[in-house]
């Protein structure tokens, strides 16, 4: 009797972990849209929502973290149960740090928003944040389902993030060399292009961290990127 209360004591933590984890994917998943739109539509009070936004999302993270931390000093959970509980701190990690990708993003909207359109780039750029953004939405149902498919799927749709930000990368090198005055816009775009592409990064993760999770395999450390713009020197976020 005692090993099934702490066991049903065990669950009900987690389930609560489980739906903070899901509120976060939530406010993550409307921040990258919002985001987007905004620099679609030089929306400056939307950017500033979504600058705000971030805080919630990083307090997510905190209580996520510290209820995982008192779930493992309480219940001392073992093999798969461990397990869980290290992959929830982990996601709601990636969960944060796309968050913050989508706030470095309303911060330059905002400087954006003052000059004149340079190119359509900001609506690819809208098409790029939504894939991330389904690919979110697939990985964290994979996460509720334990759904091992749906995980590697996310994982191979990174790469169409990733060829999506290599021909806006050339799109914008074209721009600079076009007309000097392009340059300081475009640099601004590239950056912002980056990021989405880092979220789709840490989507990617998420999904990994899925597989880790039901089949205890790790994922391979040299997973491939079709970014090829990688080896060239990218400014900090």
């Amino acid at each position: 009797m005692v090993e099934q209360h702490i066991a049903s004591a065990f669950d009900r933590d987690l389930e609560a972990i489980q739906a903070q984890i899901m509120k976060m994917g939530g406010l993550v998943e409307a921040a990258i849209m919002d985001a987007a739109r905004a620099l679609e539509t030089r929306d400056e009070e939307l950017a500033q929502q979504v600058r705000q936004g971030d805080k919630a999302i990083d307090g997510l993270e905190e209580l996520i973290n510290e209820e995982a931390a008192r779930v493992i000093a309480i219940r001392a959970p073992a093999a798969v149960d461990l397990r869980l509980v290290l992959s929830v701190m982990k996601i709601s990690g990636n969960l944060e740090r796309i968050g913050d990708y989508a706030k470095n993003i309303a911060k330059r909207t905002a400087v954006l928003a003052q000059g004149p359109n340079v190119s359509e780039s900001a609506a690819a750029m809208r098409r790029m944040a939504r894939e991330v953004e389904l690919m979110l939405k697939d990985a964290l149902d994979s996460y509720i389902q334990r759904d091992v498919e749906l995980a590697h799927d996310v994982i191979a749709r990174d790469k169409d993030v990733d060829q999506m930000y290599n021909a806006l990368f050339r799109e914008f090198l074209t721009f600079m060399m076009e007309d000097p005055r392009n340059i300081t816009p475009c640099m601004h775009l590239h950056f912002i292009a980056k990021n989405v592409e880092r979220m789709g990064d840490h989507v990617t993760s998420i999904a990994e961290q899925v597989v880790y999770l039901v089949t205890g395999d790790k994922p391979e450390d040299d997973r491939q990127k079709a970014d090829t713009t990688s080896s060239i020197p990218q400014q900090g976020v």
